[in-house]
């Protein structure tokens, strides 16, 4: 089996993935004891994990979200258009020019709650590299060639472990909105039903 050349670990493909649209270049390099990302330094002796893994879109959450809202502006527009019926039979004038407003205002906010869903369900899984520090600080990044960020693991910790190490790499920032995805781990926790949450290690 092919190994690293930095850290000796097998090198494993990980699964395919599709970048995102808008890549935009970011130089990921070593020296000096220090990992940059970009214009952002992160002491090599404050990191304290390194890892790869797929980026999931919340598909579920956003859907149920969807619904969720659909299920109110429905029924605030039916409760309207009830009330302006009940209350403008005196002035039918009046209670028509209401509904017809209620009716399009509440179009228009299924419109735009249905783009974010959509945007949503079409967003793309993602296999990016996360350097986590002892803090509440993270980077993530992402490549066009996911096996690109698997050698990264093993010349990040040879970094670590060899304080002499340099080494410069172009990886891709990542442009997604972070209210779409999963961050961190996908944690399983049992003696319950459906609890399958998110965590930072």
């Amino acid at each position: 089996m092919e190994r690293t050349e930095a850290s000796g670990f097998p090198d494993i493909p990980p699964p395919p993935a599709t970048p995102p649209q808008a890549f935009r270049g970011v130089d990921l390099r070593v020296g000096k004891r220090l990992l940059w990302v970009g214009g952002a330094a992160y002491p090599l002796e404050n990191i304290a994990r390194v890892h790869t893994y797929m980026l999931m879109p919340k598909r579920w959450e956003a859907t149920r979200l969807f619904l969720k809202r659909l299920g109110i502006i429905l029924s605030v527009a039916f409760a309207l258009t009830i009330l302006g019926g009940i209350t403008g039979i005196a002035s039918r004038d009046t209670a028509s020019t209401l509904i017809v407003w209620v009716w399009l205002g509440s179009t228009a906010a299924l419109l735009l709650c249905t783009v974010e869903w959509l945007q949503v369900l079409s967003a793309t899984s993602l296999y990016v590299l996360a350097v986590e520090t002892s803090g509440p600080p993270m980077a993530v990044v992402t490549s066009a060639d996911p096996r690109q960020l698997d050698q990264l693991v093993g010349s990040l910790v040879h970094a670590i472990e060899h304080p002499e190490t340099e080494f410069h790499v172009t990886v891709d920032r990542l442009m997604v909105n972070p209210k779409n995805y999963y961050f961190g781990d996908n944690v399983n926790m049992y003696g319950g039903t459906g609890n399958v949450g998110v965590g930072h290690a």
